[in-house]
């Protein structure tokens, strides 16, 4: 299976009280690593469209080690599914090449304009399709 990996820097306010980074900054370098993917990347292979508008319908996540700064971190995501108005990302995400969480995101192309899904393109199917298992 391909995986698309990025390494994610963490940043001292990722930390809670507890001393270990929030649950809630785990969605914000997730969001890093799909950026990269689906802006960055796509974008040096052409394609635009990801970048006029997708949105996350839902989040799944296991949480399995608390992460504290610092630590390297590394998230490897891949396409678990493309339907025809949806795709899902899968992840993983080390810190200190120890697997802290596992996660899942669907995604839903968006039209901004007329603030209503649409369905998935056929060459950002394509594109997807490089990182499904």
């Amino acid at each position: 299976m391909a995986r698309f990996a990025v390494d994610v820097a963490l940043r001292w306010s990722d930390m809670d009280a507890f001393g270990h980074v929030n649950n809630n900054q785990f969605m914000v370098l997730l969001e890093e690593a799909r950026v990269s993917m689906m802006f960055t990347t796509a974008a040096e292979a052409g394609l635009t469209g990801f970048r006029d508008g997708v949105v996350v319908a839902r989040h799944e996540v296991d949480y399995l080690l608390p992460v504290v700064v610092p630590a390297a971190i590394r998230v490897e995501l891949w396409i678990e599914r493309i339907g025809n108005a949806s795709f899902t990302f899968a992840y993983e995400l080390s810190a200190d090449d120890k697997l802290a969480l596992r996660a899942k995101s669907v995604m839903v192309p968006f039209d901004t304009e007329t603030q209503r899904p649409r369905r998935i393109t056929a060459e950002e199917r394509e594109f997807l399709q490089q990182w499904t298992d």
